[in-house]
């Protein structure tokens, strides 16, 4: 069931694969694993196209969710590191139409933070809206903030990468697609036609999240239930708003700079062994843009989470294992998805499968973590 390449010392990581694979915790996946800069984990297994029939090979590329804003949010520290801008800028510095509405001081340390204020369209947003940069712009320049800027946070779940690209559209001349695949690598691909090219796994859904898997306690439950079948509630409106689907062509193709990313383990491991080793940005950008600057009750996910400039650090909404929690910084995402760094341990990771859990239940990318930072010793 798996292929790949492992080092004997990793053995357990492909233990951990094959058994979530065996029981059906995953359909089809890949993780990958840098140390020091050496790959000593590469593999994949399973199925990634359950119709068809088709095997998950060592090209097969998926949907990353919410581990594309690490990406996305990595485009403007390079601009701020080349000199463009400073973090602590407003918006409106580089995108005067911005300031509408009383968010001429809000900042790009708050965008990147998650609190600007603008975790949801405030109107239905179509997929085909989406597909267009300018409009998105406009939407957001157009929109009142829903808290204070800089007094709370709450996930930007969507409109963070349509804030963030804008920023770096107009400071680069380059729209984030292919700034992305210029500056980091074409192995990032965030939309564009030949998206069909790809051996792209299909999603599927997993099973029904089971009292034993919890990890939250019953109240912390019972809100997520409700905000989750709430329309009106902050987690719907900014998860929910524009509504599609990640195996629809026409959402992958649009590159939703938030969402989006569509990429092997290996690659996102290798962005993430990039940052790690400062040959992506310099270390002390890195560790800079991994200063927690909002932590605590989130305002749209319910859940406690914590945030540097664009990377999650660890929390309620980023679980990992202890002894990473101090050190690491990624970005999940829906499918379950998984990537990070850690400066200490010299550790880049990446996880990417195609079937969905619920949140709170999903141990698939915590327990291939826990098994790598096992053999570190």
């Amino acid at each position: 069931m798996i292929d790949g390449v492992c080092d004997a010392a990793f053995a357990d990581v492909r233990d951990v694969l094959a058994a979530n694979l065996s029981t059906g915790e995953d359909l089809g996946a890949a993780v990958a694993v840098f140390v020091d800069g050496r790959c000593v984990v590469d593999l994949w297994g399973g199925l990634a196209d359950e119709r068809a029939g088709r095997p998950w090979r060592r090209d097969t590329v998926a949907v990353t969710f919410s581990a594309t804003k690490a990406v996305t949010a990595t485009a403007a520290l390079l601009l701020a590191e080349r000199g463009r801008l400073a973090v602590t800028d407003p918006v409106a510095a580089h995108w005067p139409e911005f300031a509408a509405h009383g968010k001429d001081a809000i900042t790009f340390e708050q965008v990147l933070s998650h609190r600007a204020g603008l975790p949801a369209f405030d109107r239905p947003i179509g997929v085909d809206e989406a597909a267009d940069a300018d409009a998105m712009a406009r939407q957001l320049a157009g929109q009142r903030p829903e808290w204070i800027p800089g007094t709370a946070h709450g996930y930007h779940a969507l409109t963070f990468g349509w804030l963030v690209g804008e920023v770096v559209r107009r400071l680069s001349g380059r729209p984030i697609a292919p700034f992305v695949a210029e500056e980091f690598g074409a192995d990032l691909h965030l939309g564009g036609p030949d998206l069909a090219a790809l051996d792209l796994a299909r999603l599927a859904a997993g099973r029904p999240l089971k009292a034993a898997d919890r990890l939250a306690d019953e109240r912390t439950v019972a809100e997520l239930v409700r905000a989750s079948s709430d329309p009106s509630s902050p987690l719907q409106r900014s998860t929910a708003n524009p509504p599609a689907s990640f195996n629809r062509p026409e959402v992958l193709a649009a590159g939703w700079p938030a969402a989006g990313l569509v990429c092997t383990a290996r690659a996102l491991a290798d962005f993430y062994r990039r940052l790690v080793d400062g040959t992506l940005l310099a270390r002390g950008t890195v560790r800079e843009a991994i200063r927690t600057r909002a932590s605590g009750p989130d305002r749209t996910l319910v859940l406690d989470s914590a945030f540097g400039l664009g990377f999650m650090r660890a929390s309620a909404s980023m679980w990992l294992p202890p002894v990473a929690r101090d050190h690491a910084f990624g970005h999940p995402g829906a499918s379950g998805a998984l990537g990070f760094g850690d400066l200490e341990a010299g550790v880049a990771f990446a996880y990417v499968p195609n079937l969905t859990h619920p949140a709170l239940g999903d141990r698939r990318a915590y327990r291939l973590a826990e098994a790598v930072y096992a053999a570190l010793g």
